[in-house]
């Protein structure tokens, strides 16, 4: 057939053709490969996938809490697994006293508002319905020890974290764009300026979503499931990649599908993260160079390819 070339859309924010060609073609057999041995690529059959992080981040909450240690977190919301391990804490009656916890993101308005906790879908509300409230009241830690952005804390929400001796784990997934949080790339580029070293030093800040991350974000159960690109904020507050780098280990779990089929934006998007270059338009390429444990559900894994019989 005849070859029809072009250049991806002025939205894509990495736009190699070169680099996109071959991390397209890479297979499931070796999507795991990788030349870095502190970034450790796993496939999980998708019947493990989600019981295989809940016994990870409780595995570190029991751990810290046995050796009476401090632990401090970063997590992604909103995610129902968490109450998993709020129920294993329960069980196995863990005190959470000395646990932190700090939400990755939050949504914010068109003027760089911060949603508010209470605003129905605030990710600081995901993260406190789903965790922290359900973790019986002898067991939790200080209310406070629970933390999101909001523009009081903003400007110091970095410090917040360092102040504690930075992350010790940051539990996230990737983005349709490939960002980590939400450190996204502008419509055009990048919304942070300087080189990659001097981007890997930028903290706390207001971003502009993306529309591929609207999109994302508008297939949600918190928006519905509906497609509803109106209902999502414009901008949203998150943590940069000075808290991604200074954590002492990451833990990203790649197991997005929609409603629970074959249909994956990720599939692609794992793939130009853990093999595409280190840039800041594919914020989480940052992953590559560090500590990180990468988990891809065995769909999300899967060989890219047409299937003609399926329109959407």
């Amino acid at each position: 057939m005849k070859k029809f070339d072009f250049e991806p859309s002025e939205w894509v924010p990495f736009r190699d053709r070169q680099v996109l060609d071959r991390i397209r073609k890479i297979k499931k057999e070796d999507i795991a490969r990788h030349p870095n041995p502190d970034f450790r690529i796993q496939v999980i059959k998708d019947s493990e996938f989600g019981p295989r992080c809940t016994a990870d981040m409780f595995y570190s909450i029991k751990t810290a809490s046995d050796n009476n240690k401090r632990l401090v977190i970063i997590l992604g919301n909103p995610d129902p697994g968490q109450r998993n391990v709020a129920h294993l804490i329960n069980t196995f009656k863990v005190s959470c006293k000395r646990l932190f916890v700090f939400c990755m993101d939050e949504f914010a308005d068109q003027d760089g508002n911060i949603a508010p906790e209470d605003y129905r879908h605030s990710l600081k509300n995901a993260l406190m319905e789903n965790f922290y409230y359900r973790i019986e009241e002898k067991l939790r830690p200080p209310r406070d020890h629970f933390c999101g952005p909001t523009n009081k804390n903003l400007k110091d929400y970095g410090k917040m974290i360092a102040d504690l001796g930075g992350a010790d784990i940051i539990y996230g997934a990737s983005g349709w764009t490939g960002h980590t949080a939400c450190i996204e790339p502008a419509l055009k580029g990048s919304e942070f300026e300087g080189g990659l070293e001097d981007w890997k030093k930028m903290g706390p800040r207001i971003v502009t979503l993306n529309p591929f991350t609207i999109a994302q974000i508008s297939l949600h159960g918190l928006f519905g499931r509906a497609g509803d690109i109106a209902a999502v904020p414009p901008k949203a507050a998150t943590i940069g990649p000075a808290e991604i780098t200074g954590a002492r280990f990451r833990s990203d779990w790649h197991g997005l599908t929609i409603g629970g089929t074959f249909t994956t934006w990720q599939r692609f998007t794992v793939r130009l993260i853990a093999h595409g270059p280190v840039t800041p338009l594919v914020s989480g390429s940052i992953m590559q160079s560090l500590r990180t444990d990468f988990n891809i559900m065995e769909t999300v894994a899967e060989d890219i390819g047409p299937d003609f019989d399926i329109m959407w």
